[in-house]
């Protein structure tokens, strides 16, 4: 990730609407998850969902980051437990988690199947990998060049891979499908029509504070339904998985 993204991506995560509602579907589904589970956090950024963790009770939790930029952020928020390591080699274990956490990990990575074999190996038996991606290529656009993705994930080749590298499939499903249509709209829109321009700017906009607090509200709105029902599209796919 380039400075000026990061910086800017450290600036938004703790408050910004996309951050905000996705930290709060990944605590609705921690809803029956034992207080004294370790966790790690692959990915950790700023470490704004440690945090979150930590004030939901969760006191056994680590976090990775292939950032120093991000590691030293963490710790200058007091957090423990947090070191800089590759996805795909994180240092742990055999067994050492009860859960992973990958929100917007995996996309970034080169040989997906390494990674996800090295996630199911650092899990206990029973244990469960929280795992989302970006959606569809068709929705591809600037955003994610300059975020340095690899792709955007089908359903199908996402479950595909997952389940290959050992995890049973506990849930799949989409989420942020209230903005599906219009961000579909936008990038075709863009795709189509503004190719041919140069393009350079990324999709982390500081909004309007009311406008932040409307999208923050409406994706919460959703993510209480999504917890029990799955919609058929989304902008993001997630998958729940255990290691037999």
């Amino acid at each position: 990730m380039e400075e000026h993204y990061e910086i800017k991506y450290h600036q938004l995560e703790k408050d910004g609407w996309w951050f905000l509602a996705r930290r709060d579907i990944i605590l609705r589904l921690f809803t029956e998850i034992p207080k004294h589970s370790s966790i790690l956090d692959i990915g950790c950024s700023g470490g704004v969902l440690l945090l979150d963790l930590a004030r939901e009770g969760f006191s056994d939790t680590y976090g990775i980051d292939i950032s120093k930029r991000a590691i030293q952020k963490c710790k200058d928020q007091g957090i423990e437990n947090v070191k800089v390591a590759d996805g795909r080699e994180t240092g742990y274990q055999d067994g050492f988690f009860d859960i992973v956490i990958a929100s917007d990990t995996l996309e970034h990575i080169h040989n997906e199947h390494k990674a996800l074999g090295e996630w199911q190996r650092i899990l206990k038996t029973g244990g469960i990998a929280i795992i989302f991606v970006p959606a569809h290529m068709f929705l591809w656009g600037k955003h994610d060049e300059i975020n340095q993705h690899i792709k955007r994930y089908s359903k199908a080749d996402f479950k595909n891979a997952v389940q290959k590298s050992g995890f049973e499939i506990a849930r799949i499903g989409y989420w942020n499908f209230l903005l599906f249509f219009p961000v579909a709209t936008t990038r075709i829109f863009q795709s189509f029509l503004l190719n041919k321009r140069k393009n350079t700017k990324d999709q982390l906009l500081s909004l309007n504070p009311s406008l932040n607090k409307f999208l923050i509200y409406l994706l919460k709105f959703e993510n209480i339904f999504l917890k029990k029902f799955n919609f058929p599209v989304g902008v993001s796919v997630f998958i729940v998985g255990i290691k037999n």
